[in-house]
């Protein structure tokens, strides 16, 4: 769908939130690799299969069918690929480290983000449900009670 993945400015959306494929079992890893290293529940997640998923996809230009990016809104821009990971990463506790990944040209970032996510289904699996989380991950998740500081 979109040619660019440069980050974009988006408004209306809650900060700090996270779009991923949910029923890819690499990015479920993902998903909770940053719930497991976020304890004050600071990110918030909702998968591309939910409608309101689905609705943010199609308004960042995300295929829905088969996505090539994940995605982060983090102060009114949304990320994608490797700037969403480097994004999310570096507002982690001890990973400001991170940071540093942006010397390497996006170009050689993203092309490597690419051929992981053409052959993440092959290379990881594919559930055939999205990540479900165990009451103690529903914080993390788009529509809990808790809120983003």
């Amino acid at each position: 769908m979109r040619k660019s993945w440069r980050p974009q400015i988006v408004d209306g959306e809650p900060d700090r939130l996270i779009l991923f494929d949910g029923v890819c079992v690499f990015c479920s890893r993902w998903a909770r690799f940053v719930m497991a290293r976020d304890p004050e529940a600071t990110f918030r997640f909702v998968t591309l299969q939910e409608p309101c998923g689905q609705a943010l996809a199609q308004r960042l230009g995300i295929d829905t069918g088969f996505a090539e990016t994940n995605a982060v809104i983090v102060g009114g821009r949304a990320y994608f690929k490797t700037d969403a990971a480097i994004e999310v990463l570096s507002r982690l506790p001890h990973w400001s480290w991170v940071r540093v990944c942006r010397a390497v040209p996006r170009l050689i970032r993203d092309g490597l983000y690419d051929m992981i996510a053409r052959s993440r289904y092959r290379l990881f699996g594919k559930s055939e449900t999205c990540l479900v989380p165990t009451p103690d991950l529903t914080r993390h998740f788009l529509g809990s009670d808790a809120r983003p500081g």
